[in-house]
């Protein structure tokens, strides 16, 4: 499990530890994780040329030291000072008793321009708003320069605790990040600007519950259900699928092909494209009589293609059991309904539903994931997966963390792919997961199943439907 914690969390964690620890040991312990980063990536460090941008706080001492390392080992080293007067003193003298030199902002261009490797120390974890006009040149120097550029803790200009970037901001190629991910570092759009992110253990002593976490495979493949030796079809799960209508039967076909692959033990499918659905799934057991005469479900999912049909989604949240709500559903669903539901619920927007459901744009969205799924887990009371660049899940209220997706391609972006979401996770709270489990699960495998079908060209929902299985096993596989 990747874990990220907000920023208060980890100051704390750095007061505890630098009690115990002699003066100045726990920027050594950083400087010298970062040098040999550093190291890595540039391969040969004797006679390359380095270009620290040094901003006033703790970061910018980071650099200096690590810079100080990398001058010891050959390497010419020059620091651009953005606050003279503030620069780290201890840091800036080792850096001079390497060899190290320092130029004004001024005077950068011409280094930068010439560098192997920039290391951005220009603002720490407390940043907030994008960089100031010089710094914001410097950033855009170092990004138009062929040097490789290097973030220590985070890329300065985008918000640790967010993800937000206001303004600004350096583009890493790599970001060297000490004890613990920032969650800025696992959610776009400052996850863009991180590049590759190493993390470099300092010693931490950080509470159990994080503010972020991110599944890996050996946590999926937990909770992957798995069927015993007296299961049938009926004991791991029934899910139900209302979706589709004249205009859009292809919504219904593809989130029965999702549901098909998520665990469940049937499928049972309630709309108006039954003939579609069994042309292409004819396994899947077929109703037009409406949710509450289609038979015993242990979960529904509830409007991908469902157009104005509020009545079968009023059905299916008077239900007793779990239910996904997406596409037209989320717009058809009264929020009152949902509220008070006592089973559990997930919904699985996109940036666009979801603005229209906060009643803002979906460039707000967008720009404050993290902030935006938790408003809306606790307006409806119920689980929420934000589907996007970084798809984010939060549990029923809003409080506690929330799981990020740390799979997927841009390729997903392609009609129905939500559809295909929706049932694969539909499938999986059918089987008995959480709801939060069953989008995090349902969208790691969603996630890899575009990976794998994509494999860097242009992919259809139904391919990503049908690499589900093969996402699966490499899960089990580990």
């Amino acid at each position: 499990m990747r874990t990220a914690y907000c920023v208060d969390t980890v100051r704390a964690a750095e007061r505890d530890l630098m009690a115990r620890l002699p003066e100045g040991a726990l920027m050594q312990r950083a400087a010298a994780g970062l040098a040999a980063a550093c190291a890595d990536l540039v391969g040969r460090v004797y006679g390359r040329r380095v270009v620290l941008l040094v901003g006033s706080g703790d970061n910018g001492g980071d650099a200096l030291y690590a810079g100080a390392r990398l001058a010891r080992r050959g390497a010419g080293v020059t620091a651009v000072q953005l606050a003279p007067g503030r620069t780290h003193a201890g840091g800036l003298a080792a850096l001079r008793r390497a060899g190290g030199r320092t130029v004004a902002p001024e005077d950068a261009a011409g280094p930068i321009r010439r560098a192997d490797l920039v290391l951005d120390g220009i603002v720490g974890i407390g940043g907030r708003g994008g960089l100031r006009e010089d710094a914001a040149r410097l950033a855009a120097l170092a990004d138009g320069s062929r040097a490789a550029v290097v973030a220590v803790d985070l890329p300065s200009g985008v918000e640790a605790d967010t993800g937000e970037v206001r303004g600004a901001a350096v583009r890493a190629d790599l970001t060297v990040t000490f004890g613990t991910h920032k969650p800025g570092l696992l959610v776009d759009p400052a996850r863009e600007y991180a590049g590759s992110v190493r993390l470099v253990d300092i010693g931490l002593d950080l509470p159990g519950e994080p503010d972020l976490e991110a599944l890996q495979h050996a946590d999926v493949a937990r909770l992957l259900p798995v069927p015993g030796a007296e299961s049938d079809k009926y004991r791991r799960g029934v899910v139900g699928i209302a979706a589709g209508s004249a205009r859009y039967p292809g919504a219904a076909v593809l989130a029965v092909a999702g549901a098909l692959r998520g665990g469940a033990g049937a499928v049972r499918y309630v709309g108006p494209a039954g003939h579609a659905v069994l042309a292409r799934y004819p396994e899947t057991l077929v109703s037009d009589q409406g949710p509450e005469r289609a038979g015993r479900v242990q979960a529904w999912v509830v409007g991908p293609g469902a157009g104005d049909d509020a009545g079968t989604v009023a059905q299916v949240l008077a239900s007793d059991v779990p239910v996904l709500i997406d596409a037209d559903g989320l717009r058809l669903a009264d929020v009152r309904a949902v509220r008070g539901r006592t089973a559990p619920t997930l919904m699985t927007p996109h940036a666009g539903e979801a603005a229209a459901l906060l009643g803002v744009s979906r460039e707000e969205v967008e720009a404050g994931r993290l902030a935006a799924v938790r408003e809306l887990a606790g307006r409806y009371g119920a689980a929420v997966l934000l589907k996007g660049a970084t798809t984010v899940v939060a549990g029923a209220g809003g409080g506690g963390v929330v799981r990020v997706n740390p799979t997927g391609t841009a390729w997903l972006a392609t009609a129905g792919s939500g559809d295909v979401l929706s049932g694969l996770s539909g499938s999986l709270l059918a089987a008995g997961l959480s709801a939060v489990d069953a989008g995090s699960v349902g969208a790691y495998l969603h996630g890899l199943a575009g990976r794998f079908a994509a494999v860097g060209a242009p992919v259809g929902a139904h391919e990503v439907a049908e690499a589900v299985a093969g996402a699966w096993r490499d899960v089990v596989r580990g």
